[in-house]
């Protein structure tokens, strides 16, 4: 079932079995990200932790996580790929089962860093594993294999999340890597292998120390700063401004440094490809959108309608399905249609969708709340399957090391962003909807004494005279007119996002298609 034959002294693998090796690991570390997240209370309560020190549990996976991607490349050049993505996988599979024996919040914070710093390197040596695997002009079927992993984990790690803690424990959130990692280790070293013009590091090549330590100070900071702003209040933080500032003067510093160094950390010169740099603004600005609306939604919904968490992922699980049938058949699409016009069909039918939930109200029924995600269920894949295939269209493969694990860091920190941003916006808008509206609820409006007066004769009947019926009646109206002002901040957010994906139409003009027809040579070794 293995290797059938040889191809340029390497093992000819079928594809499938290195597809499966792949994207095992690929989705376990996509859960991480997200599984610890409906723990918290649960880890909070355990370890005697405050609401404030147990949210590291998730960001330190995060920071540890956006570090290590950039630099994979580089790893999977010193250490070898096959190697570096074993290692990965031993020291994320130990440390989660040191997390789940955690006995204090200090020592799962710690468990978590390395966590992090073992699951980062997985998604893009993965991705970039599958592109060289596949034919070029199938491509795009590999991506869609990808992206069913990418869309699977956001959907899956809550609900295994919250299943595992509420039946069992929080710690099993953690100890369920352990059979799923031996299992992935197995088949990496199976069916997976250096391909023969991998770049390789050689005896008396020096490690770019400066890079990699601006790196390290650049990434973490902005991770943090993304993660912890909105709660700190921004830039009134010290905290907050004092690591934005070395955030900043770290990565503009590692840009210069980069493109100077013979050996960088990361090769940032593959940007002169124009396709790969407009993909990469494109993908980063789209997973932006993207992930604000995965935030936004389920807050709408749980906190201003009453739905519960099992009615809230009700409305997004439908979504992700019609996301998981599309993938496949999105990039089979792509062998045959200019993928320039499957991305711009997806730009659309993604605004689209944003469209409509910039257009809820409180009064919306169930069926209204899945279609808007139904539609961008079908949007999705056909933007994520076909930028990425025109992102690594003109790719060589001896740069797809380097290409996956900078189009991975800027898919990641893009969605970092949009939740940052759209959570900011939310809290600015609400400010700004609540004191227009507050203007009108003051006892020299007309119609606002019309409404207190018939809600305190309602208030009277139901409660009786004696009561401080009025003093209660404008407490309502006062809430109703808070829940208002959300639901308008909640549309304004969903309408830039839909803006966002209009405006990335430009886009298509800088893209190449590749060119289709030509007979592809025999698969590479691995």
């Amino acid at each position: 079932m293995g290797a059938v034959g040889t191809a340029g002294g390497q093992p000819l693998v079928n594809k499938w079995l290195i597809t499966l090796a792949v994207m095992i690991p690929t989705l376990i570390e996509i859960l991480d990200t997200s599984v610890a997240n409906v723990a918290l209370n649960h880890i909070q309560g355990s370890l005697s932790a405050g609401q404030e020190e147990v949210t590291w549990v998730l960001t330190s996976y995060l920071v540890a996580n956006a570090v290590v991607i950039p630099m994979s490349g580089w790893l999977a050049r010193v250490l070898g790929r096959k190697r570096y993505l074993m290692a990965s996988l031993v020291l994320f599979t130990l440390s989660s089962l040191l997390c789940g024996a955690a006995t204090s919040l200090a020592m799962l914070i710690f468990f978590r860093v390395v966590q992090g710093i073992g699951g980062g390197g997985l998604q893009p040596m993965s991705q970039a594993i599958l592109l060289e695997t596949f034919p070029a002009r199938q491509r795009g079927l590999a991506m869609s294999i990808f992206g069913m992993g990418v869309v699977l984990g956001p959907i899956l790690g809550p609900l295994l999340g919250g299943y595992l803690t509420d039946n069992y424990s929080w710690r099993w959130i953690f100890y369920i890597n352990l059979p799923v990692g031996i299992l992935a280790l197995y088949m990496v070293q199976a069916f997976v292998f250096d391909p023969s013009y991998q770049e390789r590091h050689e005896k008396g090549d020096k490690v770019d120390t400066v890079g990699l330590a601006l790196l390290c100070l650049g990434i973490g900071c902005l991770q943090i700063v993304l993660d912890k702003g909105q709660t700190d209040d921004w830039f009134s933080s010290n905290f907050i401004l004092a690591l934005s500032l070395v955030s900043a003067v770290s990565l503009v510093t590692l840009v210069f440094w980069e493109l100077s160094h013979e050996r960088p950390i990361v090769d940032l010169r593959i940007f002169k490809n124009v396709s790969f740099a407009t993909g990469n603004v494109v993908m980063f600005l789209g997973f932006f959108a993207f992930f604000g609306s995965i935030v936004l939604l389920p807050m709408y919904l749980q906190g201003l309608m009453g739905y519960t968490a099992y009615l809230a992922g009700l409305v997004l699980g439908p979504g992700g399905g019609v996301a998981l049938l599309a993938m496949p058949v999105v990039g089979k699409l792509t062998e045959r249609v200019d993928s320039r016009l499957l991305l711009g069909v997806g730009l659309l039918i993604n605004a689209g969708a944003l469209l409509i939930m910039s257009g809820f109200n409180l009064h919306i029924d169930f069926a209204t709340a899945v279609s808007a995600r139904l539609l961008q269920g079908l949007g999705m894949p056909l933007f994520f399957v076909s930028l990425t295939y025109l992102t690594y269209a003109t790719i060589p493969r001896e740069q797809m090391n380097n290409a996956s694990s900078i189009f991975n860091l800027l898919r990641n920190l893009g969605g970092s962003f949009g939740v940052a941003f759209v959570t900011t916006i939310l809290a600015r808008r609400t400010q700004h909807h609540q004191s227009i509206l507050g203007q009108h609820l003051n006892d020299l409006s007309p119609t606002y004494g019309i409404y207190v007066n018939k809600l305190t004769e309602v208030l009277n009947l139901k409660l009786g005279p004696l009561a401080d019926n009025l003093r209660l009646a404008k407490g309502l109206i006062y809430l109703k007119m808070q829940q208002e002002a959300a639901a308008l901040a909640f549309n304004d957010a969903f309408y830039i996002q839909a803006l966002l994906f209009v405006g990335l139409l430009l886009s298509l003009l800088l893209l190449r298609q590749p060119k289709h027809g030509r007979k592809p040579g025999p698969p590479p070794g691995h």
